[in-house]
């Protein structure tokens, strides 16, 4: 075979192989979508004006249920002259120490999508590489209302983050991880929500300058699936008008039924998912 004639064919080889490519391409793009957000990024806002919930308020409607239970107990056995029924009074000072604290002074943020990430991390082995894989996107919404002076008071909204948008350093994964794993292409699965139901381990007061560690108990939706998860979160007010913060937790792709496609050259995906988010928050002026 001349050079001639191997020069050609191998001409003919790279185009082939181009042309696959290019074919594949543009099919991960088809199926996956193109990763861009239906609409700009937004979550339920927090309102200042509306009470913290108290916990103590269920403590009150327990105690009354108590003495109405009670009562009616003594009402019914009236009649029966050997039987005494006693109901103790809750004393005063208890029901007032029940009683619902002064309004709160807070302050409202906001985060800042261009300013904040969303990640998740996990491992594979890619064509027999061990490798970390990172997903990130800025495309994350959320109200945080801050008491200062009682920080029990306090209180996270929804976090809404577009799923669709979360991409790593590889386009094929990235296709996959929207049509197949995530399936954020479809509308109702676009959005991943962690809706706050709880947060502990706030100090007696928070003060400008100061770095506060706390845990936000809540809600996360994946597609259809909503589980409890904690996250372990970080948040200093570093001036009058700006928060900056940092929460992650765990989960396991099993809880939320994240299955991974079979797809050659990559194996063991890690079955443990980080979750992190690094925001900013600004004051939202009344």
């Amino acid at each position: 075979m001349s050079t001639r004639t191997v020069v050609s064919v191998i001409g003919v080889l790279l185009l082939m192989a181009a042309s696959a490519a290019a074919s594949i391409f543009i099919y991960v793009s088809a199926v996956g979508g193109s990763g861009e957000p239906s609409a700009t990024i937004s979550a339920p806002t927090l309102d200042p004006a509306t009470p913290t919930p108290d916990p103590r308020d269920a403590e009150i409607a327990r105690l009354s249920t108590q003495v109405a239970e009670l009562l009616a107990a003594n009402a019914t056995l009236s009649a029966a002259p050997d039987t005494v029924v006693t109901v103790e009074a809750t004393p005063e000072a208890t029901l007032e120490s029940a009683a619902a604290p002064a309004a709160a002074q807070t302050t409202l943020y906001r985060i800042v999508p261009e300013n904040s990430e969303v990640r998740f991390i996990l491992t594979e082995d890619l064509r027999g590489v061990p490798t970390t894989v990172v997903g990130v996107t800025d495309q994350v919404a959320g109200d945080v209302l801050v008491d200062f002076t009682t920080p029990a008071n306090s209180r996270v909204g929804m976090i809404r983050i577009n799923a669709r948008t979360l991409a790593t350093d590889n386009n094929f994964r990235n296709g996959a991880i929207r049509e197949r794993i995530l399936q954020s292409i479809q509308a109702d699965y676009e959005f991943i929500e962690f809706t706050p139901t709880a947060i502990t381990g706030l100090p007696a007061r928070v003060e400008v300058g100061q770095a506060v560690t706390f845990e936000i108990t809540g809600d996360l939706k994946v597609r259809n699936i909503v589980r409890p998860v904690t996250f372990e979160a970080t948040v200093t007010a570093t001036a009058d008008d700006r928060l900056e913060g940092t929460a992650s937790t765990t989960v396991q792709r099993a809880d939320f039924n994240l299955t991974i496609p079979n797809v050659p050259g990559v194996a063991n995906v890690s079955e443990a998912v980080q979750l992190e988010i690094d925001f900013v928050a600004a004051k939202v002026e009344a």
